[in-house]
């Protein structure tokens, strides 16, 4: 099986500008290939992990990355699938984003001589001069057809801010700037972007010619990346100081029955033939499949020791223990009344609800337990000593937290 086969068959890809073309580069080693980071937060989440777990796939058959971090495009922000304008980020926010973006992806991408790069779009786009770029590249795209986009559409109904508009300029850009310097003649993205990219061959075309753009190719990821990484709570992040190990490593041991197969294919890197075996799991065996999963992310993202220790911790919660190693909030004597807390101020300071009444709702509702035992009193309290021995809290069936005094 070839390596675009593979994608294919792993439901990864959704759609290429010119199938025959990019089997010849990917196939061969010959692609070298971008996927952009915009550094909006100082940590990647797990909605940008299928886009990490591809680049490493790519770069293992020979093929060369770009890893382009938008540190001109944050000043922007993207208008892709938001129902409002991204707060604007400072300057110095923008580059300490980056610099974290670079640590985690160096966990999945070789960078150096004959490897990986890693690029900035600040190095050039902050450099444009505002009349050049008018004259000499927005001459090359009609408005009519910018906001037909699918990335303006929803916007257009509650205000887009011409700020935003002018974002699939500088994407495009991108890629006419790094098929000139780098030699970058593919791209990867989400379904969201694909009129950005579209944008960035036509700019290549208008400004290089025919045979230039000859040579641009455009690979549309499987939109199930995007859905990705989104819980009730926020974002599930690769930094390991925003979401821990155990907690990514629950993260994906409570996929639905009907996801886990489908993530094992797409962001594992086991072998076709073992998941294909796979298929034919039910019942108990899917959770077994689940476990299978978060294991083999958990070591992809934060190594061997630490997925052991979120198993262990894990299957130890299951059987009713608590392990050490599950996500802890530490308290101290201020929060305390009496000597004692209440278990709706200990719910809302582990983290587990964001008020008070939304506590009381959960116990009422019979969702919250202590070490195991489901609490049935919204006035229940717990003493110093046994908050200095540590409580394992627990809200429904995925959200646990080790709250101990310190």
């Amino acid at each position: 099986m070839t390596l675009y086969d593979e994608l294919v068959a792993r439901g990864l890809i959704a759609q290429v500008t010119d199938e025959n073309e990019i089997k010849e580069l990917i196939n061969n080693g010959k692609a070298t290939f971008y996927i952009g980071f915009d550094p909006t937060a100082d940590s990647l989440h797990v909605g940008h992990f299928m886009a990490l777990c591809l680049m490493k796939r790519l770069q293992m058959a020979g093929n060369k990355p770009v890893a382009l971090i938008g540190g001109g495009t944050g000043y922007i922000g993207d208008p892709s699938g938001r129902t409002d304008m991204r707060s604007m980020l400072t300057p110095e926010t923008i580059q300490h984003n980056c610099d974290c973006f670079k640590k985690q992806m160096e966990r999945f991408i070789e960078f150096g001589e004959g490897k990986a790069i890693m690029v900035n779009n600040a190095d050039w786009l902050l450099k444009l001069n505002y009349i050049d770029v008018l004259r000499e590249v927005g001459a090359c795209f009609s408005v009519n057809r910018m906001l037909t986009a699918e990335c303006y559409k929803q916007r257009l109904e509650k205000g887009l801010s011409f700020l935003e508009f002018n974002y699939m300029i500088m994407q495009s850009y991108d890629f006419y700037h790094l098929f000139k310097e780098y030699g970058c003649n593919m791209q990867f993205g989400g379904d969201d972007q694909w009129s950005n990219m579209l944008g960035g061959t036509e700019l290549i075309r208008r400004k290089l010619g025919k045979d230039a753009y000859a040579m641009t190719i455009n690979l549309l990821l499987n939109s199930e990346g995007k859905k990705m990484g989104k819980t009730a709570n926020g974002a599930v992040w690769l930094d390991p100081n925003k979401t821990t190990p155990f907690e990514f490593y629950q993260y994906w041991r409570n996929v639905g029955d009907s996801d886990v197969l489908k993530c094992i294919r797409m962001l594992t890197f086991l072998p076709l033939e073992e998941i294909e075996k796979m298929d034919a799991w039910e019942g108990s065996q899917l959770n077994e499949a689940k476990d299978i999963l978060a294991y083999e992310l958990t070591t992809l993202v934060h190594g061997t020791e630490e997925a052991d220790k979120a198993r262990a911790s894990s299957r130890a919660l299951f059987g009713g223990g608590a392990e050490a190693d599950m996500p802890t909030v530490e308290i101290g004597n201020a929060d305390l009344q009496n000597g004692e807390a209440d278990i709706l101020s200990l719910l809302v300071l582990a983290g587990l609800v964001p008020s008070r009444s939304e506590a009381r709702r959960a116990v009422e509702q019979g969702g919250v337990s202590v070490d195991g035992e489901k609490v049935v009193n919204i006035k229940a309290v717990y003493s110093t000593e046994k908050l200095t021995e540590g409580l394992v809290l627990r809200r429904g069936k995925k959200n646990y937290k080790k709250i101990i005094l310190k």
